[in-house]
């Protein structure tokens, strides 16, 4: 098999995020993930042994950029890498060290009133970043320690990171800067959803208070990123109903997406937010906040709604991409079934195709089967072109 180079590269991808009908619906996958495992494990195939990376990867199959993770280091983290931390009041020290394959990572956050740690283990086997440990497990006697690690940490916004990154995109699409996350998920991801529900119900006016100490120090990295000409900013919050309810999205997240989102249009700046699971309750909400797309949205069973009706519910502006889940990889094998799935999907969002892109919902998986990813490609070709 040959590389496919589009005739205008990276064309379709600026004319979505402008709302323009591209000369090709655009197919920007996230491989992210299985070409870690791919190379990790010396299962490349022959063809494509030659590429370095997920970039490189995507530049051989011919196939468009609009990518949060491009320049992302996965053993670290699930997102970020355009940023430094700067702290205040607070001792920050990071442990790796080697458990067979794995990777271990002790992250340990000593505050003037306590000290949390977190443990996170890159699963070598897998090539997943997996949380063993929470920051906060016992939130009711580490408030205040919470509370001073909220307070002292402030986000430094390195735009050389990305100027180098979207050099060696190029002309093939935009790298976005996947950097954020709502004072919600911020609590997701220090105590987990689970004690997140429960300290929500039995500390709500302190609750309020730390939320709005995140929502500040993100708003900031907001404006750092938008001055330093910032293209497309992601809120990587894994937007799904189950954790981010109507309720909980109007008192916790509203605010901040408001004023992001008008941060950003006031610079020429997108802002979207990371989906991963279920958003029919709350695609209306969203989109009347100004936010301007969801990454990733998924069929069901791991979604919930369709991807052309995720566009009749929110207007005539918002963006939407995904379409290809680790489920479709699973349940379509042969050539035939790929094309008749993608030509049933590129039909329907052929009336969309000025704000869709045609991408993973949220990651290929890591067992992914060389030859559908193919099969994708050269289905795309087919029925992809307006």
């Amino acid at each position: 098999m040959t590389a496919i180079v589009p005739t205008l590269p990276g064309d379709s991808v600026r004319a979505v995020l402008e709302r323009r009908n591209p000369h090709r619906i655009v197919y920007a996958p996230n491989y992210w993930q299985w070409f870690a495992h791919q190379r990790n494990h010396g299962l490349l195939p022959r063809e494509a042994a030659h590429c370095r990376d997920q970039l490189e990867l995507i530049e051989y199959l011919g196939l468009d950029v609009l990518s949060r993770n491009i320049y992302c280091d996965e053993q670290l983290g699930w997102w970020g890498g355009l940023c430094d931390v700067d702290w205040d009041g607070v001792e920050f020290e990071e442990q790796q060290h080697a458990d067979g394959f794995d990777r271990v990572i002790h992250r340990i956050y000593r505050t003037r009133d306590g000290t949390l740690s977190e443990r996170l283990r890159y699963i070598f086997r897998e090539s997943t970043l997996v949380q063993e440990q929470f920051a906060v497990n016992d939130y009711a006697a580490q408030l205040d320690s919470l509370e001073a690690l909220l307070a002292g940490r402030r986000w430094r916004f390195i735009s050389s990171r990305l100027k180098e990154a979207q050099n060696r995109v190029g002309d093939r699409g935009i790298v976005m800067a996947g950097e954020l996350f709502s004072p919600l998920k911020m609590l997701h991801v220090l105590m987990g959803p689970i004690d997140t529900t429960y300290f929500l119900m039995d500390f709500p006016e302190r609750a309020s208070e730390l939320l709005a100490l995140h929502e500040a120090a993100q708003l900031d990295l907001v404006r750092q990123m938008a001055d330093a000409g910032v293209r497309v900013m992601v809120s990587m919050d894994n937007l799904d109903a189950l954790f981010h309810t109507p309720t909980y999205l109007e008192r916790y997240s509203a605010s901040f997406y408001e004023q992001a989102s008008r941060i950003c249009h006031e610079h020429g700046c997108l802002f979207l937010i990371h989906a991963c699971g279920r958003q029919r309750n709350i695609l209306r909400l969203i989109a009347s906040l100004g936010v301007d797309g969801l990454e990733g949205v998924a069929f069901s069973p791991l979604g919930d709604v369709a991807l052309d009706e995720a566009m009749r519910l929110t207007g005539d502006r918002f963006i939407i991409t995904g379409g290809i889940s680790a489920l479709e990889f699973g349940r379509l094998r042969s050539r035939e079934e790929v094309f008749m799935y993608l030509r049933h999907l590129l039909l329907r969002m052929r009336g969309y195709a000025h704000r869709f892109a045609l991408s993973s919902s949220c990651n290929t998986p890591y067992d992914a089967p060389w030859e559908t990813i193919c099969h994708f490609r050269d289905a795309w070709l087919e029925y992809g072109e307006l």
